[in-house]
């Protein structure tokens, strides 16, 4: 596999082997941690606790993407995001990713200090693609179709993997359009949005097809529904399911690793390289 790096305006991130990207959501409402990082200081304390435990990159979100999550105004969802990205600026040095489809945020962020957009909707908002290409940041680009809250009653394809490629070809192409160069851009496969079990399992087992788009790849399976299917358990007992997801993704040639649970997924990925640089 080819080595990547991100460039932000000021640093670069090597991504000579998968980087973990801790989940910091600041919102009542997310599918697994709604609302017990919803105050600054907690959410401040947990993001340093995820860098602790190996995350190299923290990505700060103020919106849930839940299946049948509602859209967020605005300055509700910058008022969560900004005093937590600025705080966190202080005190770390850890990459921080803004999980956004805002346009406004994009801007502000950028404006505070955040290194990355992570957006599910792929620039696709009025204004956002103008936006991104203005920060000078890498941007995540994730296929879903439609928006979360209406998301999956639009799971179904024809094939797969080829209209995932084709989706997220038709982004970068955008993105050059709007003076985003292709070294700027991450593709992420979207693990769970408008793809039902049988979608996300075909995208696992095939993840290796998306390298024809030449550009590192970013996975975020870590406790959704698609580990509780599998396994039975309950959100707040699918680290190992988790875990052994991300490694997968991390064999089949995935960059970044985007998580709730750190450490363990640390623990995994130091045994597996420590084995891979022994052939």
């Amino acid at each position: 596999m080819p080595f990547f790096e991100l460039l932000a305006p000021s640093r670069r991130l090597l991504l000579d082997r998968p980087k973990i990207m801790g989940i910091v959501n600041v919102t009542p409402d997310s599918f697994s941690d709604g609302g017990r990082y919803h105050q600054r200081d907690q959410a401040l304390r947990h993001a340093i606790k995820l860098q602790q435990e190996g995350a190299s990159l923290l990505d700060l979100g103020g919106e849930s993407t839940r299946p049948g999550a509602q859209a967020v105004a605005s300055q509700e969802e910058m008022d969560r995001v900004l005093p937590v990205l600025e705080a966190l600026r202080q005190e770390t040095d850890a990459w921080i990713s803004i999980d956004t489809s805002n346009p406004e945020l994009m801007r502000e962020a950028a404006a505070r200090g955040a290194d990355l957009i992570n957006d599910v909707r792929a620039l696709s908002r009025p204004g956002a693609l103008e936006a991104a290409a203005a920060t000078g940041l890498p941007i995540c680009l994730m296929h879903m179709k439609g928006e979360p809250g209406s998301m999956q009653q639009q799971a179904s394809y024809q094939n797969l993997v080829a209209e995932v490629i084709a989706f997220l070809r038709s982004r970068i192409e955008a993105c050059q359009a709007a003076g985003i160069a292709e070294e700027r851009l991450l593709l992420d496969p979207g693990f769970g949005f408008a793809k039902n079990l049988d979608h996300n399992l075909t995208l696992l087992n095939q993840l290796e097809a998306l390298h024809e788009l030449g550009r590192p790849l970013l996975v975020g399976m870590s406790r959704k529904k698609m580990l509780g299917e599998l396994t039975g358990r309950p959100v707040e007992e699918r680290e190992v399911a988790s875990v052994t997801a991300h490694l997968l993704a991390a064999q089949k040639g995935a960059q970044l690793l985007r998580v709730h649970d750190v450490a363990g997924l640390k623990d995994a990925l130091s045994i597996w390289q420590a084995l891979t640089e022994k052939e």
